[in-house]
């Protein structure tokens, strides 16, 4: 059987109601002491870094289908409920705010996990790649404001990380797993949920292998040849007659609130962005970064920059990237929105209790686990 299938996450007003945040917090440490128990701490973040799986369990919580607070309130309640000497994981990071916190909890799961600086140093760097790849590399018109980062004692570690688009409303959410990964800059995601698939700029496709290689390239010519075939470029655009388009005639840029459109045969209609941090790539220029990876970690590199030589590479040197949407459900209780029924809360308690039941009688203790794998 395929396990396939979207996901619509479209914001919703309000809050999680106390009387359903109290009884999803039971039920997700009841559910997550027992996958500790029979799969162990890497069969829990593997689940997580599970698009599908992490969607059926906030079904299973009875929280939402398909809202965009699926992500943000779910991985709230496993932060709160979730002790890290308990369970040998633990939450860094979270919605908005809490998100600028997440280096800050990663030092703390250190401390807790007693991990190597060079591994804290590795950890830090994927919530920040991670966030700059969705961010800059796949350009899908969705800004991050939610980023959770799921530490593990040996050092592992699993994304989930959401962008909100601003003009239609709709959220979309990246998972990531450490296990899982070959390379930041290509086909890094363990999946990504969202809503009907749509037209984006994404160079973490294998078929963007040769534009990224190009960029790179790109990055180590002098800065002002490659300003001047911007230029170029750009004028070129302005001088075609008013029935007459190319590949920059139309906007995708990630605040832009417009949609890209096709045109026959090859021609994707896109624009040149407006802007490109010219001191950033000056400041490329002066590291020769190697590969992509090293080019894309440098501070100021951002979405339109990233564009910009994704389409220099293209128009120019024939290096095409991918234009394809990588973007690829369940209910126990009911859920908050009373679809497709009002929650059952008998039922949920119910079901809680008989969870723990059973860890009592096959006589595992939770505060043992971690300390048995130390």
């Amino acid at each position: 059987m395929r396990r396939l299938g979207a996901v619509d996450l479209p914001l919703h007003g309000g809050k999680a109601p106390p009387w359903l945040l109290v009884r999803m917090k039971r039920l997700a440490r009841a559910i997550f002491e027992l996958i500790v128990d029979e799969y162990g701490v890497h069969g829990a973040i593997q689940r997580l870094a599970d698009p599908l799986w992490f969607q059926s369990l906030s079904c299973a919580l009875a929280y939402d289908w398909h809202s965009s607070g699926t992500t943000t309130v779910v991985c709230g309640v496993l932060k709160s409920v979730i002790e890290p000497e308990e369970f040998g994981f633990g939450v860094a990071g979270g919605k908005g705010k809490r998100s600028r916190s997440t280096l800050a909890d990663i030092d703390a799961l250190g401390n807790t996990f007693n991990l190597s600086e060079a591994t804290l140093t590795e950890l830090k760097y994927a919530s920040r790649i991670s966030a700059k790849v969705d961010n800059a590399c796949l350009q899908d018109g969705y800004q991050l404001y939610h980023h959770a980062m799921f530490v593990t004692e040996r050092g592992e570690w699993a994304v989930i990380q959401q962008g909100m688009n601003p003009s239609d409303r709709y959220a979309r959410r990246y998972h990531w797993l450490s296990s899982s990964l070959k390379e930041y800059v290509e086909e890094p995601h363990q999946g990504i949920v969202g809503s009907h698939c749509q037209t984006v700029l994404d160079l973490t496709a294998r078929a963007s292998r040769g534009c990224r290689a190009t960029s790179v390239d790109l990055v180590k010519t002098e800065p002002r040849e490659l300003e001047r075939m911007y230029r170029d470029l750009s004028a070129q655009s302005r001088r075609l007659p008013e029935h007459q388009t190319t590949l920059a005639a139309f906007d995708i840029v990630p605040d832009a609130g417009r949609t890209c459109e096709l045109t026959a045969g090859d021609g994707l209609i896109i624009r040149l962005p407006a802007r490109v941090n010219w001191d950033a790539l000056r400041a490329a220029y002066d590291l020769q970064p190697s590969n992509y990876e090293q080019f894309l970690s440098i501070a100021g590199i951002g979405p339109a920059t990233v564009r910009a030589l994704a389409l220099v590479s293209e128009l120019i040197y024939g290096e095409h990237a991918s234009w394809c949407d990588p973007v690829k459900y369940s209910f126990a209780f009911g859920g908050k929105d009373g679809v497709p029924y009002p929650v059952d809360r008998r039922t949920m308690d119910e079901t809680t209790e008989l969870l723990r039941t059973a860890m009592k009688r096959a006589n595992v203790k939770p505060t043992a686990a971690f300390t048995s794998r130390n």
